[in-house]
């Protein structure tokens, strides 16, 4: 019989091969075996990439939303009128619309730089086109079915948003309201409204009191 030779304590024995423990053929050497590209493990894996790769945009598209939202929120924290305890819905059109002309400075400046510069080249103009798109966007979504922003109308939510810290972690503790152009003009048309309604009455009372008046009715007939 063939014969296997092994130490053990510093002395040579002489054993049978067939005593010697074998070589684990386990799931090492399993794993290494190439994938069929047709096969259900090459379908598996094929899977498992594409879920992987769902999530990660997700998670970049939450994220690159969630910044959005913060930058929105940080804008009009920003221009909160320390004396007000809340805003009217006329005090709310006229942020927004202030808002939505954020960019005019910086498009004016782009403008004046590629006004000097003539032919020789457009500076800017990836950032001038992202600006002018967002700009368009915001104004369309204002105009038809509204713009999510803190509720500065309610006392408590406004008071609440004025302690926010920055933090988008918080950010579901900041309520929210949707706001219209076509509300604000209501509004301003309902005003415009009461105040030609006042004036009408103003003149209605003048008249009556003319009429009543004695010596305005002795002069009549005089």
């Amino acid at each position: 019989p063939a014969l296997g030779m092994f130490r053990c304590a510093g002395r040579a024995h002489v054993g049978s091969a067939k005593n010697m423990p074998k070589a684990g053929k386990g799931k090492a050497a399993a794993d290494k075996k190439p994938v069929h590209p047709y096969s259900r493990k090459a379908a598996q894996i094929a899977r498992g990439a594409i879920r992987q790769e769902k999530k990660e945009r997700h998670r970049t598209e939450k994220a690159l939303r969630l910044n959005a939202i913060g930058e929105k929120l940080l804008w009009f924290q920003s221009q909160l009128d320390p004396n007000k305890s809340e805003y009217t819905k006329a005090d709310v059109c006229e942020l927004v619309e202030r808002y939505l002309r954020r960019f005019d400075g910086e498009l004016e400046q782009i403008a004046l730089v590629n006004g000097i510069r003539g032919r020789q080249g457009r500076q800017h103009g990836s950032r001038e086109s992202a600006l002018k798109q967002a700009a368009e966007r915001e104004r369309t979504q204002y105009e038809g079915y509204g713009m999510e922003i803190p509720d500065l109308i309610n006392s408590k939510h406004l008071k609440t948003f004025r302690e926010w810290s920055g933090d988008l972690k918080k950010l579901p503790n900041i309520k929210m309201r949707r706001v219209s152009a076509k509300a604000g003009e209501s509004e301003q048309r309902e005003a415009e409204e009461g105040e030609a309604a006042g004036v009408r009455d103003d003149n209605d009372d003048d008249m009556s009191a003319e009429d009543s008046d004695p010596e305005s009715q002795e002069d009549e007939e005089l």
